[in-house]
């Protein structure tokens, strides 16, 4: 689930878009650039999510998977693309 992209559907926060950066037990933590940066992800419950499975920021994986600094404008930037793309279709 690491690096891909997914949906809020409950809580305050509900229909936001995030990048999922870490994953532990029933929780994840997300970042979205913005209000919930990669110093302070949200916790959220997995069950809470809706994943987006067709796309999945590569770049972003591969930093994740090489514990890699992840910059808050690389996460917007990359939330930005796949809002447009989701546009287009």
């Amino acid at each position: 689930m690491t690096g891909m992209f997914a949906i809020s559907k409950a809580g305050h926060d509900k229909g936001q878009m995030y990048v999922i950066i870490r994953e532990e037990g029933d929780f994840v933590y997300l970042a979205d650039g913005r209000s919930r940066t990669t110093d302070s992800p949200k916790r959220k419950k997995k069950k809470h999510l809706q994943l987006v499975k067709t796309d999945l920021d590569e770049d972003l994986m591969e930093k994740i998977r090489n514990q890699s600094i992840i910059y808050n404008e690389e996460i917007k930037y990359a939330i930005k693309v796949r809002m447009k793309k989701g546009c287009q279709k």
